[in-house]
């Protein structure tokens, strides 16, 4: 398959996934997982940087739009996409020349682990401060990030695991 006709399934199976599927799961009150942030993992780093930019933003408005969510998460997935070469270049250890060649698969587990682990977090803090946006929910604000972001990580990693062996 294409890398654009890869692109384009994994963007649409990704929001069709969380808007139908997964927004409908709530366990416990506080975890709900948020697998559409793969789309930021996934991306390979060749492809421009712009059209990486505006394909998250029309991610997150997308889930935003069947979410009636206001914005928070397209910003939480912009905010990742924007710092994820930050993140590449730290944890992994790139440089702009390797960008053409890097997969992520490719890479040993535990720098695989912190990265996706590191904007998670990020994205899921971002996304429920902005939706609560008070500092009386401080305490709710960090246990929906962690208990969402295991479920998140969790998700992302049998996912890939699953599909990675079907290849």
């Amino acid at each position: 398959m294409s890398s654009t006709l890869r692109l384009i399934f994994l963007f649409f199976s990704l929001l069709l996934l969380q808007v139908f599927v997964l927004n409908n799961v709530l366990f416990l009150g506080y975890v709900n997982p948020y697998l559409y942030v793969a789309f930021v993992f996934l991306f390979p780093l060749k492809q421009e940087r712009y059209l990486f930019l505006i394909l998250s933003f029309l991610l997150g408005i997308s889930i935003d739009f069947f979410s009636n969510s206001g914005g928070i998460h397209a910003f939480s997935l912009v905010l990742i996409a924007y710092t994820r070469l930050f993140f590449i270049r730290v944890i992994f250890k790139k440089t702009v020349s390797d960008f053409q060649f890097f997969e992520l698969f490719q890479e040993p587990f535990s720098k695989i682990f912190n990265y996706v682990v590191i904007l998670t977090v990020i994205h899921h803090f971002s996304l429920f401060l902005l939706a609560n946006f008070s500092a009386q929910n401080f305490g709710r604000i960090i246990l929906n990030t962690l208990y969402s972001s295991i479920f998140t990580i969790v998700l992302f990693f049998l996912a890939a695991y699953i599909l990675r062996k079907r290849k």
